[in-house]
């Protein structure tokens, strides 16, 4: 139902912005964000991984209201700001590797990963930079040459930024083979590739890093097999690269460890990107590293107008003290079994058999990928014609009773990120409209 002020919008917002809907949001709070036309959503999105502590949050609210009463803009380059060194001091201890001792803290994702990418190069002295085919960094002119999930995010912006290099990743239908190939068969593969890459594409001593998504995102909700990211750090050892995880999405307790690379403990990130979930809305992202790598850098080459904000680096303090309060990974164990049995329950029930290919994911931080047409493995199901467009058919479904989600990836594929406060009340009311959506499209066909 469109508005006067979102006919407003239309006309005057940026075509090259996409939406969900045109819907005008005017109020989050826990679960669930409501619109100026009435209606409001539970929210399966959490503004794309970003309040995963549930929208507007009494304690980081207030958080940030008492910093604006005391010092909105302590510039980084004039000096130190309180809530920038006490931002630190709470991080540190919930580091996954005692190595990660230094920070530089930005606004956004992109620019925390092009952060990252200016101490490879500096740290290393070599310019290339390894990504994954499927991985997503961003928009910025850096990071859109980065980004391999989807051409739209560069299509027409190009020459893009030179030096980077596409790596597989060991997923069955990015490698073009049916889904009940072997994992470990998956890796080998995907690690022989990456060999061949340093051997025919760009040296080890041209290449300053690899850059990965523990689980891949806009790439498709996909945990990287533990064989992969192990690889991945002895080829960073063997030719003198870093290994830098991006948690932009991931990290902050979305898949049930404060950072995904948690799940695969003989992996060290020699950096490690944050942003999304680290100030639950507020503009804030950031880099950590060990201090000797960023002591290569020459004072003045790192900064930004808005880099480390008090207001957003005090609802980061907020953030970081209710994580550890409020039993928050408990509740995503608890909601995470809850959402899955679900999924894997629908997917094998009679009436919607062989639609679903995959369910996977880690804490709340799920994907299911439906079969297609498309596919040369799939182009029917229990002898009738795959449907089309499931993913979307689906999440359109989920909108008319009031529950938002998200597609990702080119495939046919649904990603799911409820709060992490999300209660077992409310996880059964998003649970049943989802399941109710999958069964009316496998019904429609």
């Amino acid at each position: 139902m469109a508005t006067a002020l979102s006919t407003f919008g239309t006309k005057h917002v940026c075509r090259g912005v996409g939406r969900l809907t045109d819907y005008v949001l005017v109020k989050g709070e826990g679960s669930y964000i409501s619109t100026d036309c009435g209606r409001k959503f539970l929210d399966f999105t959490s503004g794309i991984g970003v309040v995963n502590l549930s929208h507007c949050h009494p304690k980081v609210t207030k958080a940030a209201q008492d910093q604006c009463a005391t010092l909105v803009h302590g510039q980084v380059n004039l000096g130190f700001n309180k809530p920038y060194l006490g931002l630190i001091e709470k991080l540190l201890p919930v580091m996954p590797h005692e190595t990660l001792d230094t920070f530089f803290f930005w606004n956004s994702g992109a620019e925390a990963v092009e952060a990252s990418i200016k101490l490879a190069r500096m740290a290393t002295g070599k310019q290339n930079i390894i990504v994954v085919q499927g991985s997503y960094h961003g928009r910025t002119f850096g990071t859109m040459a980065m980004t391999k999930s989807k051409t739209v995010y560069g299509q027409g912006f190009g020459p893009l930024m030179p030096g980077v290099f596409t790596a597989s990743f060991p997923y069955w239908h990015q490698m073009g083979v049916p889904q009940s190939t072997n994992v470990d068969d998956l890796v080998v593969k995907a690690l022989y590739e990456l060999e061949l890459l340093l051997k025919q594409q760009s040296a080890g001593a041209d290449t300053a890093c690899i850059i990965i998504e523990p689980v891949l995102g806009e790439g498709g909700y996909i945990p990287a097999p533990k064989g992969y990211l192990e690889g991945l750090r002895k080829i960073c050892d063997a030719n003198n690269m870093l290994l830098i995880i991006d948690e932009v999405q991931s990290g902050f307790g979305r898949t049930g460890k404060y950072f995904a690379i948690e799940h695969y403990p003989t992996v060290r990130p020699d950096v490690m990107v944050m942003a999304k979930g680290i100030a639950n809305g507020f503009p804030l992202s950031g880099i950590v590293a060990n201090k000797a790598l960023f002591d290569k850098q020459a004072p003045g080459s790192m900064g930004g107008t808005y880099a480390g904000n008090a207001v957003s680096c005090a609802a980061g303090i907020a953030c970081a003290e209710i994580m550890q309060e409020d039993k928050i990974l408990e509740n995503v164990e608890a909601r995470s079994k809850q959402l899955l049995d679900m999924l894997e329950e629908v997917k094998t029930q009679k009436s919607t058999a062989g639609l679903i290919a995959e369910v996977r994911g880690l804490g709340l931080m799920i994907g299911i990928e439906f079969n297609s047409p498309t596919s040369p493995y799939t182009p029917q199901v229990n002898g009738k014609q795959t449907p089309i467009k499931i993913s979307s058919r689906v999440q359109a479904k989920c909108l008319e009773k009031d529950v938002m989600i998200l597609t990702t990836s080119v495939f046919e594929t649904i990603r799911f990120i409820p709060p992490l406060t999300i209660s077992e009340a409310e996880m059964k009311i998003g649970c049943d409209v989802i399941r109710w959506a999958i069964e009316e499209v496998a019904r429609e066909g």
